[in-house]
């Protein structure tokens, strides 16, 4: 038996080599499951061959970073990036913006799934909760789709104010009380946790959470608007999804809109705008910008300065 000396807070524990451990972690970097066994095996069998019976986690690494180089050095990056951040105690709060159809969903899936975070929640289930707490009569916007909230509004903006980003500032405003309050719950718990939705708006967390080393948020968007159209019929025909369709055409303009809003917004605020073409291509920008300001930071859980 070949056993994996580990350090965890500063003790050492050994427990059995696995290779099936190791191919699903060089999966999540996004190596074909199939390279990600011959890999697998290519370790146990040099351990094997050179009669090593214990190892430091630390020299397995450096073996898989070797093979990887070989096979493609992006996913050897990724592999390490994907170490780093596995390796931080502190819990991860990632937020994800992005309005109706740009794939904030999708790519939260993937995310948690590679980084192995076990809570995804959508902005639109806490602003559910938060309708059954307050009444439409005391906050009628939260009881409207974002991009049609300004209809509810019960005085109309100024006329040099524009009346459907008027409604959408409300009803972030509104929602992301509840955000933070699931963002607050999270450090306390040391739960990591990703919350995704148009409601994630740069400048409308709190300061104080935001400068977090462990909080990091992200804005999806996609320029093209045919392939954002497309994106809504693909959303659409899922059975599971039950959207109406023709409510998102007939309000395309207020969402285009919107996503014109939380670019700018993300622009002022310094928060990464990433354009959501390809998923692959969005998720390494997304793991490695978490692994230089999450994995690498020595003071995580603490405020960036």
């Amino acid at each position: 038996m070949i056993l994996v000396q580990r350090e965890l807070k500063g003790k050492v524990y050994s427990e059995p080599f696995s290779k099936g451990i190791l191919s699903r972690s060089l999966i999540r970097a996004e190596l074909d499951p199939s390279k990600a066994y011959e890999i697998a095996n290519r370790i146990e069998s040099d351990l094997i061959e050179n009669n090593i019976s214990s190892i430091s986690t630390d020299d397995i690494v450096k073996r898989i970073v070797d093979l990887l180089e070989e096979e493609n050095p992006l996913i050897a990056e990724n592999y390490l990036n994907w170490r780093k951040i596995r390796k931080t105690d502190a819990p991860l709060i990632i937020l994800i913006g992005g309005v109706s159809g740009v794939g904030t969903s999708s790519i939260s899936y993937e995310i948690s799934r590679k980084l192995g975070i076990k809570s995804m929640i959508n902005t639109d289930m806490i602003r559910e909760v938060m309708r059954k707490i307050v009444s439409k009569e005391l906050s009628p916007v939260i009881h409207q789709s974002s991009f049609i909230a300004h209809e509810a509004m019960r005085v109309a903006p100024p006329p040099e104010f524009d009346y459907v980003l008027a409604g959408f500032k409300d009803h972030v405003g509104t929602v992301s009380v509840g955000v933070e309050a699931v963002i607050e719950r999270a450090l306390t718990e040391g739960i990591s946790i990703i919350i995704e939705g148009v409601h994630i708006v740069p400048g409308f967390i709190r300061k104080d959470l935001m400068e977090k080393d462990n909080v990091l948020m992200f804005v999806l968007t996609l320029e093209d608007e045919e392939m954002h159209k497309n994106r809504l019929y693909s959303r659409c025909n899922d059975g599971w999804a039950h959207r109406s369709l023709q409510k998102y055409l007939d309000n395309f303009d207020a969402i285009r809109k919107i996503q014109r809003y939380l670019k700018c917004q993300g622009e002022r605020e310094g928060i990464p705008i990433v354009e959501n073409i390809d998923r692959i291509t969005t998720i390494d920008f997304i793991i490695n910008s978490i692994a230089e300001t999450y994995g690498g930071s020595k003071n995580v859980g603490k405020d960036k300065s």
